[in-house]
């Protein structure tokens, strides 16, 4: 078998070639185009002495030539890896480092960082930027006998997202690959020819998931976008190029809602809404269903499993829980000693089993042994699902707050915080006093133009009516934006830096 033909041999034998695969600005590609631009990449990788099972790192933009480049690689039988075109030069340099990849496909604007990542690292791969791939594709053929891999060789690898310290490599295999667009079709609705649009980048699992695999394997459309996807390139990316699936997270969904954005005639033609990375508060869903007349269906995935797990679908959804175990997933909750909980409204550890979980994490038997047993998976999250099935998240295993022998969630905490008017972002952490006990700090971002001590007020009046009191914070403190990775996700370890600092 191999990745690249379970993704594009569908559309191809179904006799779709001539059917649009990419939108990008004005250019196109069919899935021809795009099938022999993936191998004319294959050749050119091999050509440049990349050997079968080796990784190419791809730090592109979103664009054909990053799926292009992403699909050759694979079907030449190299391993794709797809970097953060945000990475720091430290972490670019752990993952030139730990990968030991021979080839770097680089966009022009971060050419003068991967030499400087290449000489902290001590490595030397050959760097190409985009200003050269008319070069280094010259003399490649657009004709490649797709490499016969066997289930288990690596397809792909996906640098976890950082939010607790150093990225890690997590390895897929190519039997992952046809799951891929199970949930886009039987959920989301795709057709072939529909267009999908993910306002987060192909470096991310979420859209990597289910736009490269799953949604051109389902045969849709992608519209892809050059540069970083603020709110107003979404709208003009979503109005010009009319999607029937959109993907994006619960930060944008709430910044798009306030600017009401979602009454607008494009924003009501797309049919189905996708929530993923972080928790979605139930009143923001029911905001944005309100606004645009569409469906919003939330649901977790990770870097590790490549495609969501649990999810809202059409026939079963409720806004404010992040679904149900899906029919491809196995889904439990354990206490800290490994005991299946059973019991409604107790909060555990979620472990998780599918057919597409990484295989281990790249040079990390130590963590891999950790967090991998017997075809289970320990997300690190912490779940708890209620006597009618719904499960919701609780925060981080690392994240929850043990305030006055009582356990509290962040993400309760936050969601109350949220829904106070003036109120752009919040996260709540705890931090150990100078007697040693948590207490409980509210972060909070404060809208243009408000006034912090009102508002402040405002929050502390709101959380009490609420909450019980001891999952109330002690104190709000604000900031101007809340540290977060690329993809979104809450870099809570450095609030407990930046409080441990003198």
């Amino acid at each position: 078998m191999n990745g690249a033909d379970e993704i594009l041999g569908p559309s191809l034998a179904a006799g779709r070639g001539d059917q649009l695969a990419l939108v990008c600005g004005e250019r196109t590609l069919t899935f021809f185009q795009l099938e022999r631009l993936a191998c004319r990449f294959g050749n050119a990788m091999t050509a440049a002495g990349v050997k079968r099972q080796q990784p190419v790192l791809l730090l592109l933009d979103d664009g054909p030539e990053l799926v292009a480049s992403y699909l050759g690689a694979m079907k030449a039988g190299l391993i794709a890896v797809a970097l953060n075109t945000r990475l720091a030069v430290k972490d670019l340099a752990h993952a030139l480092g730990d990968s030991g990849s021979p080839l770097l496909l680089v966009e022009n604007e971060l050419r003068d960082l991967a030499a400087e990542a290449c000489t902290l690292a001590h490595v030397s791969p050959r760097l190409v930027p985009m200003a050269a791939l008319d070069a280094f594709l010259a003399d490649a053929s657009d004709r490649l006998v797709s490499a016969d891999m066997a289930p288990e060789d690596t397809a792909l690898w996906m640098y976890t997202s950082g939010t607790t310290g150093q990225p890690k490599g997590a390895v897929h295999v190519h039997a992952s690959i046809p799951l891929g667009d199970r949930h886009v079709r039987e959920n989301l609705g795709i057709q072939p020819g529909d267009r999908m649009f993910s306002t987060s980048k192909l470096f991310f699992a979420y859209p990597l998931g289910h736009c490269l695999i799953g949604g051109l394997r389902a045969g849709a459309t992608l519209v892809l976008h050059r540069g970083w996807p603020d709110a107003a390139a979404a709208a003009e990316v979503i109005t010009r190029t009319r999607p029937k699936v959109v993907l994006s997270v619960p930060s944008l969904y709430r910044i798009l809602a306030k600017e009401g954005l979602g009454t607008t005639e494009a924003f009501r033609n797309v049919r189905t809404w996708v929530s993923a990375g972080e928790n979605l508060p139930a009143e923001l869903c029911r905001q944005w269903m309100d606004q645009t007349g569409g469906l919003m269906l939330e649901g977790i995935g990770s870097t590790e499993a490549l495609f969501l797990f649990i999810a809202n679908t059409p026939a079963a959804m409720k806004p404010g829980a992040c679904g149900r175990p899906l029919p491809w997933a196995e889904a439990q909750l354990r206490t800290p000693t490994g005991e299946v909980i059973t019991a409604a409204d107790t909060p555990g550890d979620l472990w998780v089993r599918m057919a597409s979980l990484f295989r281990r994490y790249h040079n990390r038997p130590d963590v891999t042994q950790r967090v991998l047993k017997d075809g289970w998976w320990k997300t690190g999250d912490v779940f708890a699902f209620d006597a009618d099935g719904w499960w919701t998240p609780q925060g981080r295993s690392d994240d929850m707050i043990k305030v006055s022998g009582q356990w509290v969630s962040p993400a309760e905490v936050e969601e109350a915080a949220l829904a106070v008017p003036g109120v752009a972002d919040a996260v709540a952490v705890g931090i150990p006093n100078e007697d040693g006990l948590v207490r409980l700090v509210l972060y909070a971002v404060a809208d243009v133009g408000e006034h912090e001590p009102a508002l402040e007020g405002r929050i502390v009046e709101t959380l009490r009516g609420k909450l019980a009191i001891y999952k109330c914070p002690r104190s709000v403190r604000f900031l101007d934006a809340i540290p977060r990775t690329a993809t979104g996700k809450v870099q809570r370890f450095k609030l407990r830096e930046q409080e441990a600092a003198p």
